[in-house]
């Protein structure tokens, strides 16, 4: 007994299954969470390494250079890149696309360990991550507040910032801006002298005083007891009374003689706002496996919570970005697109049937399918994102190829006056085949895109497999519900001009012999011009290559979508300080609050953070623009920014760039990059700038820049080492007092 003779014979169990099929399709639909694209990450690992005072080049030599030797031993590594900065060296190594990341960034670890006891001392233990795609922030907040600003700085980072850090699918929650509480120890130099004292003795008093450790434990015949020496300070008092050292009278010399300790305000080294209006900024990262759209919506509702609790403090929340939204309008875009589908695969059905009842028949076979592989899609782990979404629209006209072949067999038993079920299961039977090999050249064609390795597989592999699941879901429809429906509903209809239905389906029929004679005709001059058609033919298909050949058409990974969003990133002259960046971030504000089409703009000074990768500085400022929805301005994103860009350059002193938020939500760095290597940094220098003018030439280039930066204006203290010898000092003596006398010592905290 076939399975058509089973669905007919047997009707109930054809019934119960796909009840349970959609069931468990619609719970797992429920399930199913919104992404914009499939998770990928592509085969890159960064090394990051803290060295604290070090200049570029010699973070190159003993830091960059040391860990670029260890590393590049590791197989299938594809570049190293390396940038180095004043105090910090970061490396990027990008494997090729058959590496498994977790495998490379083990191996990478296991390298840089080998070789840390080699670094210098001061340099921090290098930092190992793995770069994915989707891990940039998913909500940009500012936070204001009717508290004094210290209290509120710490109200956020005691209160606020734990609470959001709980909420399920958050991985970081990154805090900028604000004032930070700092007790200040400022030491009076003259007054150090007159007791003879050092800025490093003073200094390494205030850190020996400030600790709390254990000793050992007691027993005697009550029990035992733990000692510990609880020496931490208790207040500012106990550090103004500490006594640092004994004067030559024989008194005590204390803190509070010798330097003003005071409660103040950490010094600002980045500063947020939120369209003008200062605020402690929150910059959200969701985890690897999470979801944004759902770690969006919980952050939403605990910032409601939060907001109702401390009503008095006047907490508000801002949200000024936020990338589930962009995920979610696009979806539902293509949902939309997938219905409108369904409902033109309806109306042609019903234009070449002519029959309301074979219609019904046929378009069962689409939500069938579909409501199934909700079930396939959820046990492949997938979510619902453009790939997988687009897949089912793509799918729709394909899910009623078996269905319709079935019934007009079925139909042409029927019109011979067979009775129902024969015609039914006569007519599947014979057409079977047929419907199978319909099937299997969209499963051919599609499967094996599923097993191409590398980005492009990672993307495509969803969108192959939902196509093959729902078009072998729709035969199985074909081959049980199809017959099924036919064997109990159909009948024969004849066509007459006294219904509407009739006059429309027979007008139509007028217009498609129309058609088909024409048709005809160019068939039979085709068939007598061979030679002709064939060249047309092979005209067109070698045109169709050269059209990218030639530059007519364009060739990119992702085309550039309009999401609302981009960065500006607004550079001073290297020596300028935060408060002059501050000073020039306002006046660009001003500009961007003129523009109509502007609706957020997110403002950190302080920071730039172009591409996945930002870094912090005190003479860039860092502006995240979101614009109005799409209806509701004239222009487009790009050319906002270029507008913005064109206001920006009138103002002297300051450079603009301006990136575009790319469908992974980061600022898209630069599409072409070009490497200028040697031996020597002047000869690459100008060799680099050579090349730089040579591309501002070009037409369609814009914002070409070079990696290499001129440094920040530096005064060197020159070491006079026969003095310093017969002063009993050293170089690491006299370079720890300068820096504790100009930049502070922030070892020792008060709890």
């Amino acid at each position: 007994m076939t399975i058509t003779e089973l669905s007919i014979k047997r009707p109930s169990m054809i019934v119960v299954i796909f009840t349970v099929l959609g069931v468990l399709g619609l719970f797992s639909y429920s399930l199913l969470t919104y992404e914009l694209l499939p998770k990928f990450s592509p085969p890159v690992i960064t090394i990051s390494t803290i060295y604290p005072g070090a200049s570029p080049y010699e973070v190159e030599n003993n830091v960059t250079k040391q860990i670029e030797d260890a590393v590049s031993g590791i197989d299938k590594i594809d570049a190293i890149r390396s940038t180095s900065f004043e105090g910090m060296s970061l490396i990027i190594v990008e494997f090729k696309q058959s590496a498994k990341t977790d495998i490379v960034l083990q191996d990478a670890s296991r390298k840089v360990g080998e070789i840390v006891a080699k670094l210098p001392s001061g340099a921090k233990q290098p930092t190992l991550s793995k770069i994915a795609i989707d891990e940039v922030p998913v909500l940009r907040i500012g936070v204001t507040s009717q508290m004094d600003s210290r209290e509120f700085y710490q109200f956020m980072k005691d209160r606020v910032q734990p609470r959001i850090s709980k909420v399920a699918g958050v991985a970081q929650v990154v805090m900028s801006g604000g004032e930070e509480r700092e007790i200040q120890v400022n030491l009076d130099a003259s007054k150090l002298r007159s007791y003879g004292l050092s800025l490093l003795q003073v200094t390494q008093g205030i850190k020996n005083a400030n600790l709390d450790f254990p000793t050992g434990k007691i027993k005697d015949s009550d029990g035992q007891f733990i000692i510990r020496v609880a020496g931490k300070f208790a207040s500012i008092e106990d550090l103004r009374n500490l006594v640092v050292a004994r004067s030559r009278q024989g008194g005590d010399v204390r803190l509070g003689d010798v330097a003003e300790v005071q409660d103040g305000t950490k010094e600002f080294t980045q500063m947020n706002r939120v369209n003008g209006t200062t605020s402690v900024g929150i910059q959200l990262l969701k985890q690897s496996d999470a979801n944004a759209v759902n770690v969006s919506a919980l952050v939403r509702t605990e910032l409601i919570k939060i907001q109702e609790e401390f009503k008095e403090q006047g907490i508000v929340f801002d949200i000024a970005q936020d990338s589930s939204n962009f995920t979610l309008e696009a979806a539902n875009a293509v949902k939309f697109d997938l219905f409108l589908a369904i409902i033109m695969v309806a109306i042609v059905m019903l234009l070449f049937l002519h029959s309301f009842r074979n219609s019904l028949i046929i378009l069962v076979a689409i939500p069938a399918s579909i409501i199934s592989t909700f079930v396939f899609m959820y046990a492949m782990g997938f979510t619902l994102n453009l790939m997988t979404l687009l897949g089912l629209s793509l799918v729709i006209g394909i899910l009623v190829d078996d269905s319709i072949v079935v019934l007009e067999n079925i139909y042409h038993h029927l019109e011979k006056g067979e009775e129902q079920r024969s015609a039914a299961l006569r007519g599947r039977n014979e057409i079977g085949f047929a419907a199978l090999s319909i099937t299997l050249v969209d499963v051919v064609v599609f499967l094996p895109l599923s097993l191409v390795g590398g980005i492009v597989g990672n993307i495509m592999r969803e969108f192959a497999l939902v196509i093959v699941g729902s078009t072998l879901m729709s035969l199985f429809v074909s081959f049980t519900i199809t017959p099924l429906l036919a064997s109990r509903f159909a009948k024969v209809e004849r066509l007459t001009d006294k219904t509407l239905l009739g006059k429309f389906a027979l007008g139509f029929e007028k217009l498609y012999h129309k058609f088909q004679e024409h048709y005809l005709n160019m068939l039979k001059w085709s068939l007598g011009h061979k030679k002709w058609v064939g060249a047309i033919a092979l005209i067109l298909f070698f045109g169709s290559f050269a059209l990218p050949a030639m530059g007519l058409i364009g060739v990119e990974f992702f085309a550039q979508t309009d999401r609302g969003e981009f960065s500006v990133t607004v550079e001073l002259p290297p020596g300028a300080n935060i408060e002059q960046t501050n000073q020039a971030s306002l006046t660009v504000e001003k500009i961007l609050s003129e523009m109509p089409d502007i609706k957020k703009v997110f403002t950190t000074v302080g920071v730039s953070a172009d591409g996945f990768i930002g870094t912090s500085s005190n003479n860039v400022v860092q502006l995240n623009v979101a614009l109005v929805p799409k209806n509701q301005r004239k222009f487009s994103t790009t050319q906002v920014g270029l507008n913005i860009k064109e206001k920006i350059n009138e103002i002297p002193g300051l450079k603009v760039y301006i990136s575009p938020i790319g469908i992974f939500g980061a600022a898209d760095q630069a599409p072409i990059s070009i490497a200028v290597t040697g031996t020597e940094m002047i000869a690459v220098q100008a060799g680099a700038d050579t090349v730089r003018n040579l591309l501002e030439k070009i037409k369609g280039t814009a914002d070409v820049r070079l990696s290499s930066e001129a440094g920040k204006p530096e005064m060197q203290v020159d070491i006079d080492r026969a003095k310093m010898a017969q002063l009993g000092l050293s170089v690491a003596d006299v370079g720890a007092t300068l820096r504790i006398a100009l930049a502070g010592d922030d070892d020792s905290k008060l709890r």
